[in-house]
């Protein structure tokens, strides 16, 4: 996987603002509309929100500022592998730090064989939203509903397949022609949809009790708990240590602010999940029901918000595209490192390449479909105790999500923090020697040791 053929890139972003969007569109998924609020609701809402800022902007901000430098840095090197074998050779360092970067690339292709099924589940959901199976709902109905498209397999294989189909069409155009393209579209509707569905539920649902709950904390329910899942949606959520942000700091102009940039998404990543919190916990307080329904808040509590309100079937409908706009902007960003390292690897046109990972993607994405249902008693890696009892899907998710991301977080740092010259660093980030200083001491000794404690937590947990 590090062992990489660098290539001249030949394209760039065509402005500041679609190199922003694409990288709010990769940030702003099924993390911020779906994890968010259940995680939020789980741990007392506006407490954790505090906490999930606070590690936003102190350990989330300096990796994105660090991988984009990585990318920018090593200019002709689109996969993430490439990127950090570039800027190791250009220090003098050893160039097994490529593996940091393969490890992002390992990371995001393991995540994309489980979001490829969840974001089918919202084409899913969407499609029965049009159809008006979302009336009278009842808990047993919606867990019925739910359960039904688990347990059925060529369902899940075929919207599995769209959004294979709908992710490499799009990256097979490449960056301008593509990626650039789709965003223009997804990102807006996401915006349009979310905001309609605030509006919607401060007329319909209980506002105060939304407000209250998102933005009264009460610092009593912050535990050492709260503060690993805040960092852990953050990774998840902003999309830290996916090789992505390296990816697309290699086709950033040398011109565009690093650290201004880092903000303006980070800010922009964690207004849409607020905006989700707005949108979804009015309708869930003025039916009685609880905030901490976990990951089924989405998929079984909501439809039953919805269900007998005035116009119910048209929101179901609206919100539910929301979340296809949301999850295939983040499908398409997952994608792009993929495509980046097989074009590397393989010397095709990027075009035969997007294909070829693509063909990859699909085919053991149905392990993924298959482990909910006629799989799901299959566990592969019991003999690994971390994996115990745990599916294929289930499998993927932990080893991506909760061992892969912390140490890529982890070594990234180390890398930029200690590893790097601060010269190097200095001039491709272009800050101040005060504002330098400051993502010194957090890229150096904050986000490492907070990573290292939620790791070992973690594991041990």
């Amino acid at each position: 996987m590090v062992a990489v053929s660098q290539k001249p890139k030949i394209e760039n972003w065509s402005s500041r603002f679609t190199f922003l969007m694409a990288s709010i569109g990769f940030s702003v998924g099924l993390g911020n509309i779906w994890r968010f609020p259940y995680v939020a609701g789980e741990n007392g809402g506006a407490a954790f929100i505090i906490v999930y800022l606070a590690c936003a902007l102190c350990i989330g901000v300096p990796l994105v500022m660090s991988e984009w430098a990585i990318g920018r840095k090593a200019k002709d090197a689109a996969s993430a592998a490439a990127s950090f074998k570039e800027v190791a050779t250009s220090e003098g360092l050893s160039t097994k730090w490529a593996g940091v970067g393969g490890m992002g690339i390992i990371a995001v292709f393991m995540m994309m064989l489980t979001y490829t099924v969840i974001t089918g589940w919202t084409l899913d959901y969407f499609s029965m939203a049009v159809m008006g199976e979302f009336t009278a709902m009842t808990s047993e109905k919606s867990a019925a509903i739910f359960d039904g498209l688990m347990s059925d397999p060529l369902r899940l294989i075929f919207w599995h397949s769209v959004v294979v189909f709908i992710t490499v069409f799009v990256n097979s155009k490449g960056v301008q022609g593509g990626i650039e393209k789709a965003v223009r579209i997804l990102m807006p509707s996401l915006l349009v949809c979310l905001l309609i569905m605030v509006a919607y539920s401060a007329v319909v649902g209980d506002m105060q009790a939304a407000l209250n709950f998102l933005l009264t904390p009460d610092f009593s329910l912050i535990t050492g708990e709260t503060f690993l899942l805040a960092l852990g949606q953050a990774f998840f959520s902003i999309g830290i240590a996916m090789a992505v942000m390296v990816t697309y700091g290699s086709y950033l102009d040398k011109d565009a602010s690093i650290g201004q940039n880092s903000f303006i998404v980070v800010f922009a990543d964690t207004f849409v999940a607020m905006l989700a919190g707005f949108a979804i916990f009015p309708l869930v307080f003025a039916h009685g029901l609880t905030p901490d329904a976990g990951a089924g808040l989405v998929f079984q509590v909501l439809p039953i918000a919805l269900s007998d309100l005035a116009g119910g079937q048209i929101f179901s409908a609206i919100f539910f595209l929301l979340l296809i706009a949301a999850a295939l902007t983040s499908c398409i960003g997952n994608f792009e490192p993929i495509v980046a390292w097989a074009t590397e690897r393989s010397k095709l046109s990027r075009q035969k390449a997007t294909y070829l990972a693509g063909g990859v993607l699909w085919l053991l994405g149905i392990l993924s479909v298959l482990s909910l249902n006629i799989l799901k008693d299959f566990h592969p890696f019991d003999f690994i105790h971390l994996l115990e009892n745990k599916s294929i899907f289930e499998s993927l998710d932990y080893i991506s999500a909760s061992i892969l991301l912390p140490i890529g977080g982890f070594l990234t740092a180390i890398f930029v923090g200690w590893k790097v010259s601060p010269k190097t660093m200095q001039a491709e980030l272009n800050l101040s020697n005060r504002q330098f200083f400051l993502w010194q001491c957090l890229i150096k000794f904050v986000a490492p040791l907070a990573i290292l404690i939620v790791f070992i937590s973690g594991i041990m947990s």
